[in-house]
């Protein structure tokens, strides 16, 4: 199945001290780069966020800027003609291309499940995603809108929908 995938990566990062989550170091790249290579296979790639320079991604940015990940969702939305989007946040180290083929294997709307439901972590279909987003989605939940389209759970194996959100986060990250 082809897909594009929606990188987000427009988060202010408080809780780490307003780091740019993208440029963090992972395995002698960053976390942008580990996201990438695992969305290596989409037919587009589509960062949101602020601008690098990375060869080959299509650049949008939520309107307006840290309106939040619902209004990057549009954004990315807006860049693709693609039926199939994989969502994915740009602080999930744990994901794979595995991570990413098990949800495209749902063949609908799917989320990767741990202990909870990781809304950034998903692959959806674009029409529905679509006519879910609400007309100005700044500031508005990004799992009310995803919720309203079911999808399926998916199983995240062991550590695969760790995130990188607190100074600890970031240090099990380097220790990894």
């Amino acid at each position: 199945m082809t897909y594009a995938a929606i990188i987000l990566t427009g988060g202010r990062g408080e809780r780490l001290g307003g780091v740019d989550k993208a440029a963090l170091s992972y395995r002698d790249a960053t976390l942008l780069d580990h996201v990438l290579s695992v969305v290596d296979d989409a037919s587009e790639i589509i960062v949101v966020g602020p601008e690098k320079d990375i060869p080959n991604v299509i650049w949008a940015r939520e309107d307006p800027p840290g309106g939040g990940p619902l209004a990057g969702l549009a954004a990315g939305l807006s860049k693709t003609t693609e039926d199939w989007v994989a969502v994915l946040a740009v602080d999930q180290p744990g994901i794979t291309e595995d991570t990413i083929a098990r949800l495209l294997q749902a063949k609908g709307n799917a989320v990767l499940k741990d202990d909870r439901t990781q809304w950034l972590i998903g692959v959806w279909n674009a029409a529905e995603l679509r006519r879910a987003i609400p007309e100005d989605p700044r500031d508005q939940p990004l799992r009310k809108t995803l919720q309203l389209l079911d999808p399926v759970e998916v199983s995240a194996l062991p550590g695969e929908a760790r995130d990188v959100d607190t100074p600890d986060d970031l240090d099990t990250l380097h220790s990894g």
